[in-house]
C-alpha cells in the first residue's frame, strides 16, 4: 500500500510536466523520486530526436557524461531488450523468466555497476505519445530494494517522467499559436513531427523549405504568411525554437491552420500585394510576375477594393500586421519580425 509521502511525490512529480522549465522539472522530478523510493543515485535521459543519443537531463549522483556513457553501452546489451517491453520497470535483482545470463552475472553488472557499489537498480522505459523518449535509473547500494510494489510505483510514474524527458513536449504550445493546426519542427534539415499534432503539410513543399532557410539566414524570430498546398491555402506561423533541456538545439516551428484567401484575394492579387509590400513599382512588379503594368494596376485596383484600403501604402501595412504574404525565399528578409535588439 503506498504511503502518504509516496503518494504525494507522484501528485507533484504530475504536476511538474505543466513547467515550461524542463530541465528544473526534471531536476525536481528525481528530488521527489527519492522521497518516494530507495535511491542512492538517479539519472533521467532524453533522447536526442536526431542523434538519437542518451543524453542525461538530471541526476542524482550520476556525472552527465558518465551516464551518457554508461547509456550508450547498456543499450547495446539485452538487458535492455527487457527495459523495453517489460510494463513493469525490471530490478537487476529480478529472476527473468526467459532464458539465458542473469543481469547480474552479467558483464555490464560486474564491470560497471558492481564497482560503483550498486546492489540494486530499476531501469524504465520513458514514452510520450506512443515515441520512445528517454530512460530513468534508480540505483542503491542495499540489495533487493526495488520490491514488485515499489516497481509498480515507478510504472506509473513513467508517462509523467516522459513527459518531461521528451525535448518536443512544449514545442507546440506557445500562447499566440492556436491549439489545433499542423506543426513540425525542422532541426538541421530534419522534421520533426510533435506530439498531438498533425503533420504540417508545407514543409512537404520544397519552395516552402527553401524559404526556411532564407529565415534562419535572416535571424529573425517571426514570419506569418499565407501559403498553398493543391488547391488549399493554409495560414502558416514560422518562428524560431530552442528545443531541448540537456541538448540544446536551435531549430524552426512552423505552425499550420487551413484558411481560406482573406479579403476574397485571388492568389495572383496576394502576389501583388506581397510585392507591393516590398516597396515594388508596378513596373517592377510585372516584371516579376510576367505581366503587364496595367494587368497589375488592375490587381492593384482590385485589392485596394476589397481590402478597404485607401491606399497602396495602407494595404501594405494592412498586409504587414497581419500576415497577408506569400513571400518567396528572396523576400523573406523584408518581412521577419525580430525581437527588441535582435
Amino acid at each position: 500500500m503506498l504511503t502518504h509521502h509516496q503518494l504525494a511525490a507522484a501528485a507533484r512529480i504530475g504536476m511538474l510536466t505543466r513547467e515550461r522549465d524542463t530541465a528544473a522539472a526534471c531536476a525536481e522530478a528525481l528530488r521527489e523520486l527519492g522521497r518516494a523510493l530507495p535511491l542512492d543515485a538517479a539519472t533521467l535521459l532524453e533522447i536526442d530526436p536526431i542523434t538519437g543519443a542518451h543524453v542525461q537531463v538530471a541526476g542524482v549522483g550520476y556525472d552527465a557524461d558518465v551516464s551518457a556513457a554508461l547509456a550508450a553501452e547498456f543499450v547495446a546489451t539485452p538487458w535492455y531488450a527487457n527495459v523495453l517491453r517489460s510494463a513493469i520497470p525490471p530490478s537487476i535483482c529480478e529472476d527473468v523468466e526467459d532464458p539465458g545470463e542473469r543481469y547480474r552475472d552479467g558483464w555490464f553488472y560486474a564491470e560497471r555497476m558492481r564497482p560503483a557499489g550498486v546492489r540494486d537498480a530499476v531501469t524504465g522505459a520513458l514514452r510520450h505519445h506512443g515515441r520512445l523518449v528517454g530512460l530513468i535509473t534508480l540505483s542503491t547500494a542495499t540489495p533487493d530494494a526495488y520490491d514488485t510494489a515499489t516497481r509498480h510505483l515507478l510504472a506509473s510514474l513513467l508517462p509523467a517522467l516522459g513527459a518531461l524527458a521528451d525535448p518536443t513536449a512544449h514545442a507546440g504550445d506557445l500562447p499566440d499559436l492556436p491549439a489545433d493546426g499542423g506543426a513540425g519542427l525542422v532541426v538541421a534539415g530534419d522534421t520533426l513531427e510533435l506530439p498531438g499534432r498533425d503533420p504540417a503539410l508545407v514543409l512537404r513543399d520544397p519552395e516552402f523549405r527553401r524559404l526556411l532557410d532564407a529565415f534562419a539566414d535572416a535571424h529573425g524570430t517571426r514570419l506569418r504568411l499565407l501559403w498553398p498546398v493543391g488547391p488549399d491555402w493554409y495560414r502558416v506561423t514560422v518562428r524560431r525554437h530552442t528545443l531541448g533541456a540537456a541538448v540544446v538545439r536551435s531549430a524552426v516551428l512552423v505552425h499550420e491552420t487551413p484558411t481560406a484567401l482573406p479579403y476574397g484575394l485571388s492568389p495572383r492579387e496576394l502576389e501583388v500585394l506581397t510585392r507591393a509590400a516590398t516597396g515594388r513599382t508596378n513596373q517592377a512588379i510585372a516584371q516579376a510576375l510576367f505581366l503587364s503594368p496595367r494587368t497589375v494596376h488592375t490587381h492593384v485596383e482590385h485589392l485596394l477594393r476589397k481590402t478597404g484600403a485607401a491606399s497602396r501604402a495602407e494595404a501594405t501595412a494592412l498586409a504587414l500586421r497581419d500576415g497577408l504574404l506569400r513571400p518567396t525565399p528572396e523576400d523573406v528578409e523584408r518581412f521577419v519580425e525580430r525581437s527588441p535588439g535582435g
